[in-house]
């Protein structure tokens, strides 16, 4: 398998069309999900980082401005287009332009940590991003109110303000397993520089991206189901930190998913096997022959054999559960595959209410047992039809469907797909899908 350059689909439409099983060699782009947190971190450190396979999806380079808004320099090596170096906060007053911005995206509240350890106060809007539900924020101020700091709220947003520095170990637990409160807890105890246990923890790869990055920088992070322990490391000449970003388990998996429901043979490199383990599972559960190598996914689904099993799609923050982002591509997957199928998301309450509508659009077949729960027998043929990347994963399952509905697709709404995936339409180019770009 070789891979071919194909020049990136750049329009605010395209149309896909069912073709031969889709082949080939691809690589994924630097996870979005990994990098804004580590963003987020080395901003805390207070010390230059630099940080490899950075992605070039829309949330990211938001993120980046943001921390320029608030003050730190970001700095490309000449001819690293996906590295950058993130250097500390040199104090300026923070740019006005922060608040608006940084209603753009979710991941807004990580800079938090950073913005108390320069400026001592952090004001910041209501987390942005995909309508996918409520973005509460009750966990986080739990947090911070345990290292002493205070919180007021309106209707805009959030303001929180640094309380008086103290010294030794901070116990918090969490009331349910939240990554953005986890990755709020690291970063507050990194600024404060103290020892921190973290009880009830997520430790989706994400946060464990973020406890590895704080080893290099000679932090002490233990991580089990029931506990993080984070110790800060002892006074000494502060390094340069140099940090790769994992490669997007979300892409992979719906690269997999294009394979599978295409009975193609393909190989997705630049994914860590244990960060996709459940979406293996679950591709095999349903008859997918798929290999898990320790960079790379090879799936042979010419070779598939359906199973019939019904699958439980249940989104979960539990360590090795499944995580709510694979959720969309494998409903576009079963559609096509024979069994009936249990999908449900309460992490992100208005995720169905996005994505049913529009696979409706084509012709799906979709019982709706809850505003979180649905059911679907499959096989089922779609039509081609006008739809609508109403948020990211949306658009990554309406492309999955598009490849073997009869006729054409039109996908619209590509903003919100390119805020997480810098051009996941020319990745599945690569692999031999038509796809073209449409003038409105």
């Amino acid at each position: 398998m070789t891979t071919t350059q194909v020049p990136a689909v750049t329009s605010e439409v395209i149309a896909i069309r069912p073709g031969p099983p889709l082949a080939g060699t691809v690589t994924v782009d630097g996870s979005k999900n990994a990098a804004l947190p580590l963003l987020a971190a080395a901003a805390a450190l207070r010390r230059p980082v630099q940080l490899a396979n950075v992605p070039a999806n829309a949330d990211v380079q938001a993120m980046l401005t943001l921390l320029q808004y608030a003050g730190h320099r970001i700095a490309r090596p000449v001819g690293e287009p996906d590295t950058v170096l993130v250097l500390p906060s040199d104090g300026a007053r923070i740019a006005p332009e922060l608040f608006e911005a940084a209603a753009r995206i979710r991941a807004s509240y990580y800079l938090v940590p950073a913005l108390l350890a320069a400026h001592g106060r952090a004001s910041l809007p209501w987390p942005g991003g995909c309508r996918i539900g409520e973005r509460g924020m009750e966990q986080h101020f739990r947090v911070y109110e345990t290292f002493g700091d205070r919180y007021a709220v309106d209707d805009h947003g959030y303001a929180v303000e640094a309380g008086r520095r103290h010294t030794g170990s901070v116990s918090v637990v969490l009331p349910f397993r939240s990554r953005g409160a986890s990755i709020a807890a690291i970063l507050r105890a990194v600024i404060a520089e103290r020892p921190l246990r973290l009880g009830q923890p997520n430790l989706s790869p994400e946060v464990i991206s973020v406890l590895e990055a704080l080893r290099t920088a000679g932090w002490s992070a233990q991580a089990t189901e029931h506990l993080i322990a984070l110790v800060p490391p002892v006074a000494g000449p502060q390094e340069p930190g140099v940090w790769m970003i994992p490669g997007d388990k979300i892409e992979a998996g719906t690269l997999a998913c294009a394979l599978a429901t295409t009975r193609g043979d393909g190989r997705i490199e630049g994914v860590r096997s244990e960060d996709v383990a459940p979406m293996v599972a679950a591709l095999r559960w349903l008859g997918v022959p798929v290999a898990a190598h320790e960079n790379a996914l090879v799936v042979h689904a010419a070779d598939m054999r359906p199973t019939h099993h019904p699958l439980r799609a249940i989104a979960s923050l539990s360590p090795g559960g499944l995580d709510a982002d694979f959720e969309p591509s494998l409903m576009a997957l079963t559609l096509a595959l024979p069994g009936t199928h249990l999908f449900a998301d309460t992490i992100n309450p208005g995720r169905h209410g996005n994505l049913l509508p529009q696979l409706t659009r084509l012709g799906a077949d979709i019982h709706e047992i809850s505003p979180t729960q649905c059911r679907l027998t499959g096989p089922q043929r779609l039509t081609g039809a006008g739809v609508e990347a109403t948020d990211i994963r949306t658009g990554s399952a309406l492309l999955i469907a598009g490849l073997t509905a009869d006729g054409v697709t039109t996908l619209g709404g590509l903003e919100q797909l390119r805020r997480g995936h810098a051009d996941l339409p020319t990745k599945l180019r690569v692999l031999g899908a038509d796809i073209c770009e449409v003038t409105p």
